[in-house]
């Protein structure tokens, strides 16, 4: 079961995460957006969205040092452990309490706003329970690993998640951390296989296009401006 749980699923999740998007962007190239709904409201728009983004965006940075980089290597450049531990408790917290606040106040909008509602689709409410589920316990997990019992996750379940993608796996590493990461890391790793059938794809668009297009020319109908006498058929009218 270790094996399956810690091995067999990753590799699914992690295959239905590229392949799918592969697939998403061949087949369904209209549907790569986030269906934004600004249009519909945006007072509570303009609160929820920031926090949500800027907030998921230091959580994703804490995940990189937390889980990407070894522990060594930060204590290589002068981050102690009691350091490290400090940032993530403060910095995390506020980080993943920031995108709790906004996801709630975004779910809310989504909810009491009718036309915003009417445009909800079923994989919307399904991501929102994964990325919900996802949020609050890495908040439990951030809370109960450095406050509580201050288990070094570092040493166990950042060494499984760079085995996977360096085909070193340990999945005995996470079959003996505490209940809170497991489930962590089960949601997230399922949250991942959904991630190319959601409206989460646009996380991976940039506006590269506008670099180097050309220039959209607007010229005036106001014949003043022009030499040329207007056709037949085409002069102002009053």
């Amino acid at each position: 079961m270790n094996e399956f749980l810690w091995v067999v699923v990753p590799y699914i999740c992690l295959t239905a995460f590229v392949v799918g998007h592969i697939w998403r962007y061949r087949y369904d190239k209209f549907g790569w957006t986030t269906r934004s709904s600004q249009l519909y409201e945006d007072r509570l728009l303009r609160i929820g969205s920031p926090l949500f983004h800027f907030g998921i965006l230091a959580v994703f940075l804490g995940h990189v040092m937390g889980l990407g980089v070894r522990k060594a290597w930060t204590e290589a450049v002068g981050v102690s452990e009691g350091l490290y531990h400090f940032m993530a408790v403060t910095v995390g917290a506020v980080a993943g309490f920031c995108t709790l606040v906004g996801m709630v106040i975004l779910i809310y909008r989504r909810r009491t706003v009718g036309p915003v509602f009417s445009a909800t689709t079923v994989m919307d409410k399904v991501m929102y329970a994964f990325l919900a589920a996802v949020i609050l316990l890495g908040l439990w997990n951030t809370v109960a690993s450095n406050i509580l019992d201050h288990y070094d996750y570092r040493e166990s379940v950042s060494v499984w998640f760079r085995g996977i993608f360096l085909f070193d796996l340990h999945p005995e590493l996470m079959a003996e951390a505490p209940l809170g990461f497991q489930l962590h890391g089960l949601v997230a790793m399922a949250l991942f296989a959904l991630w190319p059938f959601t409206r989460l794809v646009h996380v991976f668009s940039a506006p590269l296009g506008y670099l180097t297009r050309p220039y959209i020319v607007y010229r005036s109908r106001d014949e003043r401006l022009g030499a040329r006498k207007p056709r037949k058929g085409w002069e102002r009218v009053g």
